[in-house]
């Protein structure tokens, strides 16, 4: 099995996968295409996804089944002792926001950094 997932990319690289794979849901492409073919597709998606993200998951013989590649996501996927987990960037909370910058009124200061 085969899933391919398009975010943000040309309408023809869409057309060009429902030739081998079902389009279940806009972007979301399902089938189940062999090894050489999966590749070939993997390629083209990642030459012509421009500034668009893609994502490819398909089954394996391995501890969790399946396995997967991203292509321009800003998770990345890890390898922690033979399991595939996500690295997703580091979110900055509130305690570390920058002061604002010179000029703003009281009113966007308590507004952007709560009443101190």
């Amino acid at each position: 099995m085969t899933i391919i997932v398009l975010s943000n990319c040309p309408a023809g690289l869409r057309g060009f996968l429902t030739r081998w794979l079902l389009e279940i849901s806009p972007g979301v492409f399902i089938g189940n295409p062999s090894a050489r073919i999966r590749k070939a597709l993997w390629d083209e998606v990642r030459q012509y996804a421009g500034r668009g993200r893609a994502l490819l998951a398909y089954t394996t013989n391995t501890e969790q089944g399946f396995t997967f590649d991203t292509h321009d996501h800003s998770w990345d996927p890890v390898d922690h002792e033979g399991l595939t987990l996500i690295r997703r960037p580091k979110v900055r909370d509130a305690s570390q926001a920058t002061a604002p910058r010179p000029g703003w009124s009281k009113a966007a200061k308590r507004h952007r950094f709560g009443s101190r």
